[in-house]
This record gives C-alpha cells, structure tokens and sequence, in this order.
C-alpha cells in the first residue's frame, strides 16, 4: 500500500518534470509563493536562475568585509564584487521597475529576501541597515505597529541583533523568528517577526522513507496552526530535498519549502496546483 502511495505522489511529481522539460513554460514562469531557495547564491546565477524557476523566496548569506556586505557561505569563499547589492538588490529592483513595482509582471505574490547574517550581528546590521534605506522604493517598510508594502520584503537571519531591530521606529526588514517565538511568553506583533524559521530536525528524523511517525505529523501540523493563527508563516530548513517530503509539507501548511533543487521544487509545485 505505502509503495502504491510512494509511486501516485513521485508520478505527479514526475509528471510536472516532463511539463517543464518539455517546454511548456514561457519566458515569464508562473510565480510560486511557496518555492523557497535555499542558499540561492551557490547556483550559477544567484537569483536569476530562482526567478527563471517561479521561485518567490531567496536565501543570502553576508559577511561583513571592509566595510561591504560581500555574500558567500563561508569566510574563505567571499569574493571581491559579489555584494548583496550588486547581486541581489540591484536586480530585484531593476525588475520591480520594469514591472510595475512588482517582482513578477501581473502578479501580487509577495517576494522575500532572507538575509542570513554570518558575521557578527550588531556590526554587520549597522551596514546593512544603512544599505536597506537606499533601496526603500523597493522594500516593505515595517513600524512597530504596521508594514508598508514593497515589491520585495527582506528578513533578517542568522545573527540577529534582536533589541536593535525591536527598537527601530521604522525598519526596512523583519525578524526571522524561531520556534520559541511561538510561545505566549514572548510573543512579538507579526510586523517585527512575519517568518519562524526551523531546522527540520527540531520536528522530526523522518527524510520521506516510509510514514511519518504520526507524532511528528502532529508537531508539525501544531506548529503550523500556531504561527497561522498569529499571522507569522513558516520556514523549515535542512529538509530532504524529496518529493513526499515537500509533500508533507505542503499537505500541513508549511509556507516556504526550503531546497537546493530549484528545478525539481517548481515540477513538483506546477503538479500539486496546477493554478
């Protein structure tokens, strides 16, 4: 029975593969809210190839060198001229100009740029803050009490200066949350944290080989319902990067699928709904 079930979902999946290998998608790809990059910087052309994919979410990790927000994964691997503006920034906004004010032609989906702080989080906010402001034509603006929106709306990750963000009376990102921001206890507005984020395992060991142990399945579902039911959506990284995987996910609500496999996440999405 599991395997008759493994094989309808995998078929769908496949079944969106051969749609795309085939051509049947135009130059403009259909947005996909829930199709998230993770660390989109390491494909050959960071942010370009999410976009060519539909994919409505991207992932940039910073490093603060002399002075620059140079983006890369580790310290060794940043380079001269890969900044966050020149790679990301720049273009989000070049393309918001040529459509509308909007990240895709003809379309409301919001877009987000994680941006995943590696360095340490008060020095590095200072300049990214600084860089945010000139592209406000571009981004959601947050108060304390309400969000102006933008074609692109940025969040912060990684090492986040928690007080310094809380404290700005206008800020031009948002808190990425974790799942102990769930908690009444310490429960921030949705316009200071929008996003909680997770490593998969904080939920489960399950990586899509037989069921999902049902107790998993009923943490995952709680979590979701809980961010939902406080406005916030939610993230998981570190997921398998499989289909009965992302269809779980999908299945429980889960807004932002995490993968590395921009072309296998955008078959699997076009087969789950279709619209």
């Amino acid at each position: 029975m599991r395997k008759t079930r493994l094989s309808g979902r995998r078929g769908s999946w496949l079944a969106g593969f051969i749609l795309l290998a085939c051509g049947s998608l135009q130059a403009q790809p259909a947005p996909l809210p829930r199709a998230h990059a993770h660390n989109d910087y390491e494909h050959p052309r960071p942010l370009l190839d999410a976009l060519a994919h539909g994919f409505c979410s991207v992932e940039a990790d910073v490093h603060l060198v002399d002075g620059q927000l140079l983006v890369a994964h580790d310290p060794e691997d940043v380079q001269p001229g890969r900044t966050l503006q020149r790679l990301y920034l720049d273009p989000l906004r070049e393309r918001a100009l040529q459509h509308g004010g909007r990240i895709y032609p003809n379309s409301d989906v919001p877009f987000y740029l994680l941006i995943d702080i590696k360095t340490e989080a008060e020095a590095t906010y200072a300049v990214l803050r600084d860089v945010l402001r000139r592209y406000a034509d571009l981004l959601t603006i947050f108060t304390p009490t309400a969000r102006a929106e933008g074609a692109v709306t940025a969040i912060i990750s990684g090492n986040r200066p928690r007080a310094t963000m809380a404290a700005e009376p206008i800020r031009y990102a948002a808190y990425d949350g974790r799942l102990e921001d769930l908690s009444a206890s310490r429960q921030e507005p949705p316009t200071f944290i929008p996003l909680i984020s997770s490593h998969w395992f904080s939920v489960s060991r399950w990586s899509g080989d037989g069921p999902m142990p049902p107790a998993d399945r009923a943490e995952l579902e709680r979590i979701v319902s809980t961010a939902h039911a406080q406005g916030r959506l939610v993230r998981f990284w570190a997921t398998p990067d499989d289909p009965v995987v992302w269809l779980t996910l999908y299945e429980a609500g889960v807004d932002l699928l995490n993968t590395d496999d921009l072309r296998g996440l955008q078959a699997f999405l076009l087969a789950a709904s279709p619209r």
